[in-house]
């Protein structure tokens, strides 16, 4: 289990501010800290860190993709009709051009991950309490 001493100057990339910009989109507080800020290029990749207990929307990227590089801590990575992957540190997902999906972190760990995405994402609902529940049995 991750605790907040062991990700609070990051694990390898430095915790960002909190995520005011995508707060509607979570459960729970995360922080976003963006890597690569050249307007050449059209790709984003930012260092998520969540706080126990807090995942993202349901959402789907379109005209893009998603890739996971799991930096630290524990998480959970599910896309719809499919049973949740526990992630550790090393772990690698690749989300396609229009999967719904969602991630976060167990209830008792923090969890970051570097997000590499093109495309626009489409938020969607909340994960349900009783999804992210059977999530982390």
């Amino acid at each position: 289990m991750a605790k907040h001493e062991d990700v609070i100057n990051g694990v390898i990339f430095p915790v960002g501010e909190k995520n005011e910009a995508y707060a509607q989109f979570f459960v729970g507080q995360s922080y976003l800290k963006s890597l690569v800020s050249d307007p050449k290029v059209s790709v984003g990749v930012g260092n998520v860190t969540f706080e126990p207990g807090c995942r993202n929307n349901w959402h789907i990227h379109r005209d893009g993709f998603q890739i996971l590089l799991v930096t630290g801590g524990e998480g959970l990575y599910q896309e719809e009709g499919k049973p949740a992957q526990f992630l550790k540190t090393g772990d690698v997902i690749v989300t396609h051009d229009g999967v719904k999906h969602w991630h976060g972190d167990t209830k008792d760990s923090w969890f970051e991950h570097i997000a590499i995405t093109a495309g626009k994402p489409e938020w969607l609902e909340p994960v349900a309490d009783e999804v992210y529940e059977n999530a982390t049995k």
